[in-house]
């Protein structure tokens, strides 16, 4: 009964300075037309009838006014007169008994006071007349003010917005636009992700956790005389969970975190990302202990001096000059810790790597098949999942992806399913999703001539066929000729995650993506355009045997790979010309042997090939079982088996 009794509460309109300038404008604006006289207007009247009121002695007084209005005042026994009483004014209050009764305006002020005059002579009146001038004193005032009032608020208008584009301190005024950007998060902040959320990156995870502990018990490292480590920089291709640990670390830490981008410290104006940098730090000095996390810091971070044609002072380096200084300078605060994140550590300059400044280096890689069984758990929380589902076979399905390409599938999935109407996601719905994400939108409706479509069911089946038949080659998951995305067809393997790769491994994978050309060149004497993407992909191997791994016997134990990127703009070729002319025979040799080597394979198989390319003719797709049914199972997948058996 008390909270029915409670009155609902009223919510008041927030106060707005706006406003005050509107009431301003109001009250000018009402001065100007209420201003003076204008309370009392009399009536109007024409000069004909003026001319008749004083001929019959009803005029009193005459007031010209600025030489073209005349004012009427009647006599008090003209007033009570009933053609008078009739014509009221257009006055807000009645008229007084000093007020005007008639108003007009007349031409010529000559000829008006020579027919005033004319009529007192004639009818022998004593009717006074008064000149007078009336101004306006706050109408003037304000169109005097207007241009100036027009110019300061254009001014103050395109200063806010520069300022809030500026992104500039409190009240977001220009003179703050050299205040740091850095959003804070402390330990009232509802911050919900936490190490429970990031599933995978043991190694890494378990760095920044240190780190985390060391702001929370400093005495338990201190003790022993260490000390508390400056800045982490995490290192890692896009989507691996470098930007997501940090804000796990923001949820577990209770100490102040200041989160920003390396491209908030960069401005058009000179000195601001300098003068943003000595704020940040000052402002986490006055938190600390503190961490600040700065996102892509390659923005600022880049080499000082490397490809710098320009030969101007970069506004950048003078950013990083500062960055460097605070990180590890004279009167340094050892209670700030900075974290980073990155993709591209190759760029970043040496100075800021140095311990001292980072002094753990954290490498966030992508995700292993157990790491991506943790991840989809994580993901697959908030959806409806059939019970069949099972981890393993998702985790397998997506070798390479990072955690956000995960999540994507996850998205995807759900996306499908919804759109099927199905009260579940299942693991056709999860298929599906890779299929989307890596090869595209399925095209169904591309126009395609059976000459067309037969060619590349034997192009698709080439490729199974010879991947089939090679050992070191990924094992297949299924071969289709529905479009997706720029391809006609494709075929769907499962690689082994290798760490080192041996060089009848890299032959197999070659001989393998040249099965889609051999089986068009055995099948119909003739190839086509459609090999493009498999030669692109063959060159590039061959070329990182010959060029980069020194997998080559004519070339020898050499590589020409510069990991520093120091010959990046280079102009010359690390190499000769003489060396050039065998690299390119080499290339050259290796693709050709390997494409031979699959027109041999097929036109041993060229049968099972043929069956194959019906069958995917017919069915549009056809998974790794079919296979199995034409071509029996692999040989040396049983040695494989032997070989892991054996202790």
């Amino acid at each position: 009964m008390a909270e029915e009794n409670k009155k609902p509460e009223i919510k008041k309109p927030k106060f707005n300075a706006y406003w005050i300038y509107a009431a301003i404008i109001v009250v000018f604006l009402g001065i100007q037309f209420f201003g003076g006289n204008s309370w009392s207007q009399p009536a109007k009247t024409t000069q004909s009838e003026f001319q008749n009121f004083l001929k019959d002695g009803d005029v009193e007084k005459i007031e010209i006014i600025n030489k073209k209005t005349a004012k009427v005042y009647l006599t008090p026994e003209a007033k009570s007169k009933e053609i008078h009483t009739k014509k009221k004014g257009t006055s807000i209050f009645p008229p007084g008994a000093n007020d005007a009764s008639y108003e007009f305006e007349f031409g010529d002020l000559q000829n008006f006071e020579n027919d005033i005059n004319q009529i007192k002579t004639d009818n022998n009146l004593s009717t006074k007349i008064v000149w007078n001038t009336d101004s306006n004193m706050w109408g003037e005032l304000l169109l005097t003010l207007l241009p100036f009032i027009v110019i300061i608020g254009i001014w103050i208008f395109i200063m806010r917005r520069m300022s809030s584009g500026a992104g500039g301190g409190a009240g977001g005024q220009i003179f703050n636009i050299g205040k740091s950007k850095a959003k804070l998060f402390d330990e009232k902040t509802d911050v919900k992700t936490s190490f429970k959320d990031v599933a995978g990156l043991e190694g890494a995870k378990e760095e920044v956790q240190e780190i985390v502990d060391f702001l929370k018990t400093p005495g338990k490292y201190t003790a022993l005389g260490g000390k508390i480590p400056k800045g982490a920089l995490l290192v890692g291709p896009p989507g691996t969970g470098k930007t997501l640990l940090a804000k796990a670390v923001a949820g577990e830490a209770k100490v102040p975190f200041f989160s920003l981008s390396g491209s908030d410290f960069v401005e058009m104006f000179v000195g601001v990302g300098a003068s943003r940098v000595r704020d940040l730090f000052k402002q986490a000095k006055e938190k600390s202990p503190a961490i600040i996390f700065i996102d892509e810091i390659d923005a600022i971070g880049r080499a000082r001096g490397k490809n710098n044609f320009s030969g101007s002072n970069d506004e950048r380096e003078n950013t990083l000059n500062q960055l460097l200084t605070e990180m590890d300078g004279f009167g340094t605060n050892t209670n700030v810790i900075v974290l980073a994140a990155t993709n591209r550590a190759d760029v970043l300059d040496k100075a800021l790597m140095r311990a001292g400044r980072f002094d753990r280096q954290i490498y966030v890689d992508l995700p292993d098949v157990r790491e991506r069984k943790e991840i989809f758990e994580v993901h697959l929380r908030p959806i409806k999942i059939d019970d069949s589902l099972d981890l393993d076979f998702l985790a397998k399905q997506t070798p390479g992806f990072s955690g956000a390409d995960i999540a994507n599938v996850c998205n995807e999935a759900a996306l499908i399913a919804a759109r099927q109407e199905k009260k579940f996601v299942d693991k056709q719905d999860f298929l599906d999703a890779v299929d989307r994400i890596v090869g595209g939108l399925e095209k169904k409706n591309k126009i395609i001539t059976p000459e067309e479509k037969r060619a590349v069911a034997f192009h698709e089946a080439g490729h199974a066929t010879v991947s089939w038949m090679l050992e070191h080659a990924a094992p297949l998951v299924k071969v289709t000729i529905v479009p997706r995305g720029q391809s006609l067809g494709s075929a769907w393997y499962l690689p082994e995650e290798r760490l080192i790769v041996r060089t009848e491994q890299m032959l197999d994978e070659m001989c393998a993506t040249m099965g889609g050309r051999a089986a068009e060149q055995v099948i119909f004497g003739k190839i086509s355009t459609g090999a493009l993407s498999d030669l692109e992909k063959v060159t590039k191997q061959a070329r990182a045997m010959v060029t980069i791994y020194g997998l080559n016997d004519a070339i020898g134990n050499l590589t020409y790979y510069d990991s520093s990127n120091q010959n990046e703009y280079g102009f010359t070729k690390p190499y000769s010309e003489k060396t050039a002319e065998m690299i390119d025979k080499e290339i050259s040799k290796l693709v050709e042997t390997q494409y031979q080597r699959a027109i041999a394979l097929l036109e041993k198989h060229k049968d099972k090939l043929t069956l194959l390319a019906n069958e995917l003719l017919e069915k549009e797709v056809i998974f790794k079982d079919n296979l199995q049914r034409i071509f029996g199972d692999r040989p040396f997948e049983k040695n494989k088996e032997e070989k892991v058996a054996t202790p």
